[in-house]
């Protein structure tokens, strides 16, 4: 992070982890005092308890919220217009904050599920890869991850899912899923 080019980083797959693993780098980074926005897309209408732990790690990193929850899921009954503009806003901000050149690592969480959700275009997704500054490292998470972007980038990850409580029933655990 911060030396010669940056990597473009893809967390994706359909078992848990994605955001865990940028967050894990995050923290990394946060160690040697580099500077890192987390800019969620699709979480937004929830507490989790990453929120209260990155503000730990303030000033070095950010976290900012676009997203209105997730979407058509659980307790979502916002229109779907209204998550579209809430993402193509977070999309506007991540291209905003980028520009200013004052991060180090920046990890757009689940922006692959708006994509994926048509809710932002590929192609504004590319741009905002091709114009962020050369040295910045850019983590994109959230499954579904589109073909075009793997193939761009230098490292993708893949979270298979092999087996999880919610398969015998147990709910979501405080610390452990949120």
């Amino acid at each position: 992070m911060g030396q010669g080019r940056g990597l473009l980083i893809i967390y994706t797959g359909g078992g848990k982890g994605k955001t865990t693993a940028a967050l894990g780098m995050a923290i990394r980074a946060a160690g040697y005092q580099h500077r890192v926005l987390i800019l969620q897309f699709i979480k937004g209408s929830w507490h989790y308890g990453e929120i209260d732990g990155l503000r730990r790690l303030a000033p070095e990193v950010t976290l900012m919220q676009g997203g209105e929850g997730f979407v058509g899921i659980i307790d979502d009954t916002k229109p779907l217009t209204e998550h579209e503009q809430a993402a193509q806003a977070a999309l506007a901000m991540a291209n905003r904050e980028i520009a200013t050149d004052a991060y180090d690592l920046v990890i757009l969480d689940e922006i692959n599920y708006a994509l994926n959700l048509g809710l932002i275009t590929l192609d504004d997704v590319k741009a905002l890869i091709a114009n962020r500054p050369r040295r910045l490292d850019l983590v994109l998470t959230g499954n579904y991850a589109h073909a075009d972007l793997i193939e761009q980038a230098d490292l993708v990850t893949e979270m298979r899912e092999i087996k999880h409580p919610f398969q015998q029933g147990q709910m979501a655990k405080k610390g452990i899923d949120f």
